[in-house]
């Protein structure tokens, strides 16, 4: 938002405006502050005003890919727990390769990040 001027010539910053009064209530009959959360009679708030935003957005877009994704930890692939001298020369191998191929893809992800 930008500066506006009055017509008594001051200077109004409403961008300084909405901010210092965005947790006042407003005026009507919508039990809502100036940023949209949703608050009760004491002012306390129930439901911000994103939360509200990314429950009607959800209900609209109907697939899983345009969800919003949430802050969830990678899963890491789990360490194979086989006894190697239970196994054959050939599956001894396989499993060494294994190895070494979840180690370069950790480096091309790492690669592909840093891009």
């Amino acid at each position: 938002m930008a500066n506006y001027r009055t017509a008594m010539g001051k200077s109004v910053d409403m961008a300084a405006l909405t901010a210092k009064n965005e947790k006042t209530r407003a005026v009507g009959n919508m039990k809502v502050n100036a940023r949209g959360d949703t608050i009760d009679a004491h002012g306390r708030i129930l439901r911000t005003a994103t939360t509200k935003v990314n429950d009607s957005y959800n209900k609209t877009v109907g697939n899983r890919s345009a969800q919003p994704v949430r802050n969830k930890p990678k899963p890491t692939p789990a360490k194979s727990d086989i006894d190697l001298s239970q196994l054959n020369e050939l599956e001894r191998e396989i499993e060494g390769n294994l190895e070494d191929e979840l180690e370069i893809e950790k480096i091309k992800a790492q690669e592909l990040k840093n891009k």
